[in-house]
């Protein structure tokens, strides 16, 4: 089997479990693909986590779970040393950080202190913990959902780390069809036990490599330049965006492209990944009346490809 029909076979499994989704499920593997980090932001109950772990298994990657509550700890999340009488000796105990994809549910109800362990995480694929720096395993994914801001109990995630995930994707409510087949079918959790992982950790390695690889032409470039210089603008957006998240809109169109097939990327798949990957770095102006997804799209439409 090529890599093409691995991802569509990949696809195929996780489309099975999250019906009635495809655009956002291929959201999800461009981010990974990618070697980004991942938020999915929605109401309870519409399948955040379902399809986190369902991501994790497809891909599989050995993974850990951990529930974002007020009263969690940065240690409950790196781990501690404990002293060990036969030993005499302190023996670090890695914590559930120590996978290769951490899913941190509901992640904007635990306190900004156990939100910003996660920074260096993120960021560095290391933890420092009593003064030691640990290396994270690869490749390191972290895939973490919250609730909107306006539900009871939620801290909202500082920009310094919302900017650290590639992507931000709200699932929203299935349509009609969709929900029927929910009714009627399986227990999401049973058809999960049964998911088998359709890459192996080296597989997708090589398939990050390949997308480093996708050919992103200088007219291309000069797009993606025009769409940053817009949002600094002042027109659209109150701050614009950083070289950062430049270079993360060109990685998330190369997957992109990847998953249509191409060895190059195409002003479409810049325009297909742009609200995913930046509506969540950014605030819109005052007057604009819109969200920041929405207020990305208007923007996307006023800006002419060079």
């Amino acid at each position: 089997m090529d890599a093409q029909q691995k991802l569509k076979a990949l696809l195929g499994q996780l489309n099975t479990v999250i019906v009635g989704k495809p655009a956002q499920v291929q959201d999800c593997v461009a981010c990974l693909l990618a070697g980004g980090h991942l938020l999915i932001e929605d109401v309870p109950g519409v399948g955040k986590t379902t399809l986190a772990h369902a991501l994790a298994r497809s891909f599989g990657l050995q993974f850990s779970r951990v529930q974002f509550t007020a009263d969690l700890m940065p240690s409950d999340l790196s781990g501690v040393s404990i002293y060990e009488r036969g030993k005499e000796v302190f023996v670090f105990h890695p914590g559930p950080i120590f996978a290769q994809v951490l899913l941190a549910d509901e992640i904007n109800r635990a306190s900004p202190k156990t939100q910003s362990a996660l920074l260096e995480a993120m960021e560095e694929k290391q933890v420092t913990v009593e003064g030691e720096t640990r290396a994270l395993p690869s490749p390191f994914f972290v895939i973490a959902t919250q609730n909107p801001h306006d539900q009871l109990g939620t801290f909202a995630l500082p920009e310094s780390q919302l900017d650290r995930f590639l992507m931000r994707i709200s699932l929203g409510y299935p349509d009609r069809a969709a929900e029927r087949e929910l009714l009627n079918g399986r227990d999401r959790r049973e058809m999960m036990e049964t998911m088998q992982g359709t890459l192996s950790a080296i597989e997708l390695q090589s398939l990050q490599q390949k997308v480093m690889d996708i050919h992103a032409a200088d007219p291309l470039l000069d797009y993606v330049q025009e769409l940053v210089a817009a949002t600094r603008s002042g027109r659209w957006f109150l701050q614009g965006l950083s070289p950062r998240a430049g270079i993360a809109v060109v990685r998330a169109a190369k997957a992109q492209a990847l998953l249509s097939g191409r060895d190059y990327v195409a002003p479409d798949d810049v325009q297909a990944i742009l609200p995913q990957t930046v509506a969540h770095r950014l605030i819109p102006v005052g007057d604009a009346g819109r969200g920041p997804v929405e207020q990305v799209r208007a923007m996307l439409e006023a800006v002419s490809l060079p």
